[in-house]
C-alpha cells in the first residue's frame, strides 16, 4: 500500500500535465514516499486524456479514470476518493499553481501530528481580483457559518487522513465545503498550513461568478443536509406542526367570536367573509402537506441506497 494518494481532478490541462508529473515524481523520490497519482480526467475537450495514458507507461504508479462528460471538480474528487488506498490522500489541482513541494510536509501533519485534515492556505495569492475578492467573502461567510477557523476553504491542495475520504460523499460544488462536511461526519481535527501558489503558468483561468453563486447555494444546501438527513421530519414535522397549530387557533378564535358575537346580539360577519379565515385555511393545509413531507423524507431516507451515477469513459490501473 503505498504511503499517498494524489487525486488531481483534471479539465483541459494537457500543457501543464508532464510537468506536474514529473515534478511530483522528483519530490516523492527526493523524499523516499511510496505513492500512487490518481488523475480523474473530468470530460477534458483538449488531449489531455492521451497526455495522461501516455504518463501512465512512464511511470506505474500512475492510475487514472476518465468521465463520458464534465461533471465538475466535486464528482471528480468523489471517484477519485473511492480510488485511492494510500495512508494518506492529498488532492492538488493539475494547473501547476499548487507546488507539490507541500506534499512531505503535508503527509507528515498527518501521520506524526494527527491531524484529520489540513487545508492549503494561500496568504498570497497570484489570482485576478475579479476572483481574489470573491474567494474572501465565501471564505468569511463559511468561516462565520461553519466554524472553522480557515482562511481558505476552497484551496485545492489539502490533505486527509484515508477514513476521512472513505467515510465523505461529495457532489455538486460541495468540495468548496469538505472541511465543514468532515467536521460534521465527526473529524473534528482539521489543520490548516501556508503554501505557496504560483502563476497560472498555461490555459486560462475555469473560474466564474456562477461558481461563486453555486457555492453559496451549496453551502445552505450543505448546512441542511447535513442537519436533517438523517431526521428530515424534525425539520418538517417541525414546520408543519408551526403552520398547522396558527392555522388552528385562528380558526377556533374565529368560531369563538362569531358565538360570542351571536349571544350578546352584536353583529358578526360570516366566518368565510374573513381574510383570517383564508389565512387559516391556507395555515392548515400547508401544515399538512410539510409533515407529510417529512414523512415521506423518512421514509426514503430509510430506504436509501447510494448509486454512483458518474459515467467512466475509460480507466487505467496498472497495479
Amino acid at each position: 500500500m503505498p504511503q499517498i494518494s494524489i487525486v488531481i481532478p483534471v479539465y483541459d490541462e494537457e500543457e501543464s500535465l508532464p510537468e506536474l508529473q514529473d515534478w511530483i515524481k522528483r519530490v516523492m523520490e527526493t523524499k523516499g514516499l511510496s505513492y500512487e497519482i490518481i488523475y480523474v480526467d473530468d470530460g477534458s475537450k483538449d488531449n489531455s486524456w492521451q497526455v495522461i495514458k501516455d504518463l501512465s507507461v512512464l511511470d506505474v504508479n500512475v492510475k487514472a479514470i476518465r468521465f463520458v462528460r464534465n461533471y465538475g471538480k466535486s464528482a471528480a474528487l468523489n471517484v477519485g476518493f473511492s480510488k485511492a488506498i494510500g495512508e494518506v490522500v492529498i488532492t492538488m489541482d493539475a494547473d501547476l499553481q499548487d507546488s507539490p513541494e507541500e506534499v512531505p510536509e503535508l503527509y507528515r501533519m498527518i501521520t506524526e501530528d494527527g491531524f484529520d485534515l489540513v487545508s492549503g492556505w494561500k496568504r498570497k495569492r497570484h489570482d485576478p481580483i475579479s476572483k481574489t475578492i470573491p474567494s474572501r467573502l465565501f471564505n468569511g461567510v463559511t468561516r462565520f457559518i461553519s466554524g472553522i477557523k480557515l482562511h481558505d476553504f476552497n484551496c485545492g491542495l489539502k490533505a486527509y487522513s484515508k477514513k476521512v475520504v472513505k467515510s465523505i460523499d461529495i457532489y455538486g460544488e460541495m468540495h468548496r465545503y469538505i472541511p465543514l462536511i468532515a467536521k460534521w461526519n465527526g473529524f473534528g481535527k482539521i489543520g490548516e498550513k501556508e503554501v505557496a501558489h504560483r502563476a497560472r503558468k498555461y490555459g486560462t483561468t475555469k473560474f466564474g461568478i456562477e461558481r461563486f453563486v453555486n457555492g453559496f447555494l451549496d453551502l445552505i444546501s450543505v448546512s441542511f443536509v447535513n442537519r436533517y438527513k438523517k431526521n428530515p421530519m424534525h425539520f418538517f414535522g417541525s414546520m408543519g406542526t408551526l403552520s398547522f397549530m396558527t392555522g388552528f387557533l385562528i380558526t377556533v378564535w374565529l368560531i369563538y367570536e362569531k358565538i360570542a358575537g351571536l349571544r350578546n346580539g352584536v353583529p358578526v360577519r360570516e366566518i368565510t367573509d374573513q381574510p383570517l379565515f383564508f389565512l387559516a385555511l391556507v395555515a392548515l393545509i400547508v401544515g399538512v402537506q410539510l409533515f407529510l413531507t417529512g414523512f415521506m423524507a423518512e421514509m426514503m431516507t430509510s430506504n436509501n441506497t447510494h448509486k454512483s451515477d458518474y459515467n467512466i469513459a475509460d480507466e487505467i490501473n496498472r497495479k
